[in-house]
């Protein structure tokens, strides 16, 4: 049989946080809600192209980086907008933008370069990016009026299409003060300029207020993580926002016995058992993606169960503590984050980082099922 890991991937999850996502904007709108690009960097954050295409059928338009997942989703029978995130590369890509109908991020001046020199098949939208605090990508708020002025330029020989503003908050999930401050940079720099606006990402999307960033304009957000049912919030739960989780990380013990009191577990010796401790071993570990610096005491789900991770994580196995599962025996199921088990948030929390690095480290040699 199969090494029994797996991670399950929950298409009506995915529909159902979009639809949460799409409600509380529309409770919060002053005027017409945003519409929503659902964002699926990094392989739909781990749970696949495929699965997400299908799970938000319904949004207003897809986001992602990579240019070969775009012409994925074109090719699953995606017709709406797609957004690259990052923009193009290279003159090359243009005409692949050309060809399947692809939106662009402008966010520096040789992409502009490649557009005055560049022929394309069909006009390209694009949002150019303002760089109003994040310092990643974009024009700065004293060059963007001129970068502006030569995307519309471009826009009137036909090269582009619609053109919009967009920007990318730094601390929207936990300091509104220096968001606030990103929003007033935006609206001084964009000022008088037309066209539509994006400026939310997950943690702003939820946050009342913040998706309106022209009131005059057509308003798109970027939400990402909370779409896959994981918090941005260190301090609110995925679940206070309705968010159910779309992966389910599972694994089975292929291994019990009783370690005694005082001996240690795993490599390293770094946890002793304290009494005579049952224990199991669940056939996952880091090359599968679950963290290896996932400390003693991490959260995790035997038989229905919740325990805790004991020692350190190996390549491929993993210990947990049985002393409060004891009907627990080889076979029996095991969570290691998702439903009926802890939360990804949760274990990254424990594992000193967030849940988007876990989502997106499942390793490609764990099978995947869609629901």
């Amino acid at each position: 049989m199969p090494r029994p890991v797996l991670a399950t991937i929950d298409t009506n999850a995915l529909a159902h946080n979009l639809q949460v996502v799409a409600q509380r904007l529309a409770r919060d709108a002053t005027g017409a809600a945003p519409s929503i690009w659902a964002v699926m960097k990094s392989h739909g954050y781990g749970h696949g192209i495929a699965a997400a295409v299908r799970g938000f059928s319904q949004a207003d338009g897809l986001a992602m980086l990579d240019l070969d997942e775009a012409v994925r989703c074109r090719e699953l029978g995606w017709t709406g907008p797609i957004l690259l995130l990052e923009g193009f590369f290279e003159p090359a890509d243009l005409d692949v933008l050309s060809r399947y109908c692809l939106s662009t991020t402008i966010h520096c001046a040789e992409q502009l370069d490649m557009l005055e020199a560049g022929l394309v098949r069909a006009p390209i939208d694009a949002f150019v990016k303002l760089n109003t605090g994040m310092h990643r990508l974009g024009f700065q708020p004293g060059e963007y009026a001129d970068a502006y002025a030569r995307a519309r330029a471009l826009q009137a020989l036909g090269v582009l299409g619609s053109v919009g503003k967009m920007t990318h908050f730094a601390r929207a999930d936990d300091d509104a003060a220096v968001t606030r401050a990103q929003l007033d940079c935006f609206r001084a720099a964009t000022r008088g300029l037309p066209g539509a606006v994006s400026v939310c990402n997950s943690a702003a999307t939820l946050t009342p207020g913040f998706a309106a960033g022209a009131a005059d304009a057509e308003q798109w957000v970027r939400p990402g993580i909370c779409l896959y049912g994981a918090s941005p919030f260190a301090d609110q739960s995925a679940e206070s926002f309705d968010l159910r989780p779309a992966m389910t990380l599972s694994a089975r013990l292929i291994s019990t016995h009783v370690v005694p009191a005082g001996e240690a577990v795993g490599y390293g010796q770094v946890f002793r058992a304290p009494h005579p401790m049952r224990v199991g071993i669940v056939a996952c570990g880091y090359a599968d993606g679950y963290p290896r610096h996932a400390a003693t005491g991490t959260p995790v789900t035997v038989a229905g169960v919740r325990t805790r991770l004991v020692g350190r994580v190996s390549m491929d196995m993993l210990a947990v503590d049985l002393d409060s599962v004891p009907a627990a025996s080889v076979g029996a199921p095991v969570v290691l984050w998702g439903q009926g088990g802890p939360s990804v948030d949760e274990v990254a929390l424990s594992c000193g980082t967030i849940g988007y690095e876990l989502l997106c480290a499942v390793a490609p040699r764990v099978p995947r099922r869609e629901l």
